[in-house]
């Protein structure tokens, strides 16, 4: 029977006080919260499957809430997502919903609040990539691991390899602003793989480190070595991981 396998983690890293990401895969989500080991949940391939990460803005208040929203919601969406204007309409409904639960025009405590958000909806034939920020999806391919997200952040200063200013997030603004999400459509093969992931992962660790430990790895293992990679050059940031794989077997 052809399945979707998805395992994650989320973790704070090692030098924050709380962690501010959350992830969705399927109905299941993991919302400001923190984990070690990963989880590995498998989902029959037919209804559209989403699995997504999102980035609470640091510097920002209320960004674990602006996180665990906008999973929660995607959840709820996810098995009505079957084209690439119902992920926009959903990201653009998602951006709405972080405004008004900011306090919309009237602001307070959690004015500006905003997250990143990036991921996949997997069907029997095609999948689709999404993503409003600087979360990352990756495909991992037997010839190497390539980007397939689009970083909304600004051009990198000579001699450094990440920023963390994004020039568009979901939220994240004191008055209500639009937002451009980035949607396109790739086939699907069985053994396709997937990496969705926040920048406290991609931040310390270059391309290479990444492709080769999903070279060496699959699922569960694979989540948990690209984590500890990640704690091993310092966990300066969160790190939530989650590795999909296709199988028909």
């Amino acid at each position: 029977m052809p399945y979707v396998a998805v395992s994650a983690l989320s973790h704070p890293g090692l030098l924050r006080e709380r962690n501010e990401d959350s992830l969705v895969a399927g109905p299941w989500t993991l919302c400001a919260t923190v984990t070690e080991n990963p989880q590995t949940l498998a989902f029959p391939l037919g209804t559209p499957l989403v699995v997504a990460v999102a980035d609470g803005l640091g510097g920002h208040p209320g960004g674990e809430v602006a996180s665990a929203l906008v999973a929660r919601r995607i959840a709820a969406i996810g098995p009505a997502l079957s084209g690439e204007e119902a992920v926009r309409g959903a990201l653009h409904a998602c951006n709405r919903a972080v405004y008004d639960a900011a306090g919309g025009d009237e602001g307070g405590e959690l004015a500006a609040m905003g997250t990143t958000v990036a991921g996949v909806v997997v069907q029997p034939e095609n999948l689709m990539v999404f993503n409003v920020g600087d979360s990352r999806v990756y495909r991992a391919s037997p010839d190497g691991l390539s980007q397939v997200s689009t970083d909304d952040s600004l051009p990198l200063e000579p001699g450094r390899r990440a920023t963390s200013v994004v020039t568009q997030c979901l939220g994240g603004s004191p008055t209500h602003r639009e937002v451009r999400p980035h949607v396109t459509t790739e086939s699907l093969s069985s053994g396709d793989r997937y990496l969705i992931c926040t920048d406290g992962l991609t931040d310390p660790l270059p391309t290479d480190v990444l492709d080769k430990v999903l070279r060496e790895h699959d699922d569960g293992r694979a989540a948990f070595e690209l984590w500890k990679a990640a704690i091993e050059a310092g966990g300066p940031d969160n790190i939530t991981v989650a590795v999909v794989r296709v199988g028909r077997e």
